[in-house]
């Protein structure tokens, strides 16, 4: 179970453009020394996925993409460049829904979501090249590999988060959530726990990763803020940590399907 008293956001300063092959954790340590920011234990490094993605050279020019037939006919549906939708396809196992100007399909990780997470803001066209940037092969293994490497440079059983931003099927508006987690229970369940009045707890689930996400996404901003590093202190837990993907819902569960 989580317990929160004063919970301190704290950006991590100076981190620079990221590049394929970057060593991610050396360069957030040298931040975290740079602002006097040393982890303790239960820190939660919140970790935007835009610079893993990069680091990790997710990076494609849309010129290197030949788009297939079917992302050609889809591409036309939704209005988006062809070589875009055959990234989106690629990525993905189905086409959930689509219209002009949307596409929502369910990603490789099981994440349903616009254009398979694929971003093209903020990576840059500085020289004329067209750029899209695709999630992480693998979130959680890259989580538990930055929270190995900074836990044994600080000594302490850090845990760390890389999130997005994901919009709501039932609300307007993006929110920051998990899609990669270390040291840290992702999903809490809070079920057999007592409420204020005494009663057991009988369904209640907590999305302890995406309520982190969240507060951190307002820190890194959505824009020029460049802060993609967030160190979250003042929470505690005692459940086993768990990985992101148990944030996601198994199609046994989905009454929507």
């Amino acid at each position: 179970m989580s317990r929160t008293g004063a919970v301190e956001l704290l950006a991590v300063p100076g981190l620079p453009m990221i590049n394929a092959g970057d060593d991610l954790a050396a360069l957030i340590a040298a931040g975290l020394d740079r602002g006097g920011l040393r982890p303790r234990a239960q820190d939660v490094l919140v970790i935007a996925q835009k610079i893993v993605s990069k680091a990790e050279g997710r990076l494609i020019e849309l010129a290197s993409v030949t788009p297939s037939p079917k992302a050609k006919a889809l591409a036309q549906e939704v209005q988006k460049d062809p070589r875009l939708v055959e990234l989106i396809l690629s990525e993905s196992v189905r086409v959930v829904r689509s219209r002009p100007n949307v596409l929502i399909v369910e990603h490789r990780l099981g994440f349903v979501m616009a254009n398979a997470g694929i971003d093209q803001s903020n990576v840059g066209l500085a020289d004329g090249v067209e750029r899209a940037l695709l999630l992480p092969v693998d979130p959680d293994g890259t989580a538990e590999v930055l929270r190995a490497n900074l836990g044994a440079r600080y000594g302490a059983p850090l845990a760390v988060l890389i999130i997005d931003s994901f919009g709501r099927a039932w609300r307007r508006g993006t929110a920051g959530v998990a899609i990669g987690a270390s040291g840290m229970p992702a999903l809490l369940d809070l079920r057999g726990n007592p409420d204020l009045f005494g009663r057991t707890l009988q369904v209640s689930i907590s999305g302890f990763a995406d309520e982190i996400a969240s507060a951190a996404s307002l820190v890194m901003g959505q824009g020029d803020e460049a802060q993609p590093v967030v160190l979250v202190r003042g929470l505690s837990w005692t459940a086993p940590a768990n990985p992101a993907r148990e944030l996601v819902r198994p199609a046994s569960e989905d009454l929507f399907r």
